[in-house]
Parts: C-alpha cells; structure tokens; sequence
C-alpha cells in the first residue's frame, strides 16, 4: 500500500472528494453515496478483516479514489452527450427578432412552461406533507413512536426531494442527484435523530418542500395568465372569420380580455386582428423566455436546498 493510500472508509471519502473538486455538486454527491455503500457493504462483508486491509485490496477492484473519479467524469459526459436535447442553433444563436423567435423552437422552454404549470400541484402536496408531518412529530414527541416516526418523516422527506430533483433536471435539464446522502455506519436510533437534526440539509430540504407553494402559486399564475393572454390575441383572426361567418350567435360577447372591470372588445376588422395576433405571438414568445429563465433560476435553488453541502 503506497503512502497517500487511503486507510480508512472517511479517508477514501475524502481523497474522491478532493479528486472530483470542480464538478457538479450533484455528480459528487452521487459518487460519494456509490463508493461508500459499496465500501460498507465490503466490510460487512468480510469482518474478520481491518478496515484497512479491506481497502487495500479494494483498491485493486472497486479502484483508487482518483481512478474512480476519472471514471465519473468520463461517464457523466456521455451521459450529458446522450441526454442533451438538440438546440435550434439556426435561429437562437442570431441575433435581433430571429433570436427571439427561435424560442418556439427550444423544447426546454416548453419542459420548463409546463414544470411552472405543475408546480402548483407539486407544491400544495409538498407543503401539505411537511405541515403534516412536523405537526404529527411534535404530538408524538412525548410518546414511544415519536422518534421512528419523527426518522420515516425524514426519510420520507429525503426521497421526495430526490424524485423532485429528478423531475426538476428532465424538465430544466440542471445536473440533479440521483443518489441520496449516505446514512454512514450503522448507528442508533437516538444517534440517528441527532445527526439529522445536526444536519443542515435536513432542515433546508424541509425549507424547500414548504418553499413550493408560494412559488408554485406565482409560477402558475405567471404561465396561465401569459398563455390566457397570449393565445386569445394569437386566435383574434380566427374570432373574427367565425362572427362574420356566423359561427356565433348574435349576442355572443367576444370580448378580448377584461382589465380593471372594463371589456376591450374584439377587433372588428380582419386587418385589427391581425395586429392582435402579433402581438399575442410577442406575448407567448415573451412567455417562453421568462419560463426558461424561472426555471433555470428555480433550479439553482434547488441544487442550493437539496445537494448536500459541501459536496
């Protein structure tokens, strides 16, 4: 075994740690929990070995700390190779009206536009939860099933982060984890519950989960309220063929929009309407955009809340 050989689990932990400084908090995490439950799982495996001998010959299979690294970085970049959904570089990349326009082309402004539309779902049940489980783990405080049920809320709470972690990276494309923080060496109830309530990423995930709904509520109402506006210009012309076609009964309100109380009526010429439909095009381009940015900006956030830090 040479001199920088790791001679522990923490030790080898800490080298793979130092060789993937640089990357993607998220691909370190997920490298960090791989290599520490195979290593665990070695040692279990073998007990009448030191934890020392167990990585020397660990090394010759599972592989150095550096060698494990390298093999993380190749892989994550096939991976990205793989999973990157092709830009419409023909049109985002010019500068002026035809970069603007190019969004109706990009699908992560439509994965991102329709993540803002499900976030309201997603964030009444991750508050709902989190209110619910908090509440329940202070009643059962005073009781024998306070500390089992306080660590499966927790538990819980951790595996639901991740699945939002997963859905956040296929709608925005941000690098999330895909494996969750290791639990360590076995260890007792009370010391368990200590170490999650000395956790910080216990409590900003929780703070997360809870963050969802208003954020869920602005996001929402952002994209119904761009895309509300957006399409009825956008089908102006097609309002006006249908009323002097007769495809409306006489009475029929075709009012574009309501403002403060007051009703701006559809345009009566087809010349006016096809104003409106460009501008309704702006709207929804401008809609786009905003989407792609919110959702960028969401998903650092989240990368800040639920990767584990220091990763």
């Amino acid at each position: 075994m040479s001199a920088n050989a790791p001679r522990s689990i923490d030790e080898y932990l800490k080298q793979l740690r130092a060789a993937l400084a640089g990357e993607d908090p998220a691909l370190i995490q997920d490298a960090l929990y791989d290599a520490e439950e195979y290593l665990r799982a070695e040692l279990a495996a073998h007990p009448d070995k030191s934890e020392s001998d167990m990585l020397e010959l660990i090394a010759s299979t599972y592989g150095a700390p550096e060698e494990v690294a390298a093999a993380y970085r190749d892989n994550e970049a096939k991976v990205k190779a793989a999973l990157r959904m092709p830009a419409p570089k023909a049109l985002t990349q010019q500068p002026g009206l035809r970069r603007f326009f190019g969004v109706f082309l990009d699908v992560r402004a439509y994965t991102s536009l329709f993540y803002m539309l499900l976030t309201l779902a997603t964030g009444i049940m991750y508050f709902t939860f989190v209110v619910t489980g908090l509440s329940l783990s202070a009643g059962f405080a005073i009781l024998i099933i306070g500390i089992p049920f306080f660590l499966a809320f927790i538990g819980m709470a951790r595996v639901i982060s991740l699945g939002e972690g997963r859905l956040l990276e296929a709608m925005t494309g941000e690098r999330m984890p895909r494996r969750p923080v290791h639990p360590g060496p076995p260890a007792g109830w009370l010391a368990r519950i200590g170490d999650m309530l000395k956790d910080v990423r216990t409590w900003t995930t929780l703070l997360y989960l809870l963050l969802m709904l208003p954020l869920g509520i602005i996001y929402f109402t952002v994209a119904v309220t761009g895309l509300t506006i957006g399409l009825r210009w956008t089908l102006a012309p097609l309002i006006v063929i249908g009323r002097d076609v007769g495809w409306f009964a006489p009475g029929v309100a075709l009012d574009m929009m309501q403002i403060n109380g007051h009703g701006y009526a559809s345009p009566h010429t087809l010349l006016g309407s096809l104003f409106a439909m460009a501008a309704g095009v702006v709207v929804l381009a401008l809609l786009m955009h905003a989407a792609r940015w919110i959702a960028r900006g969401h998903a650092r956030m989240a990368k800040a809340l639920l990767v584990e830090p220091g990763a």
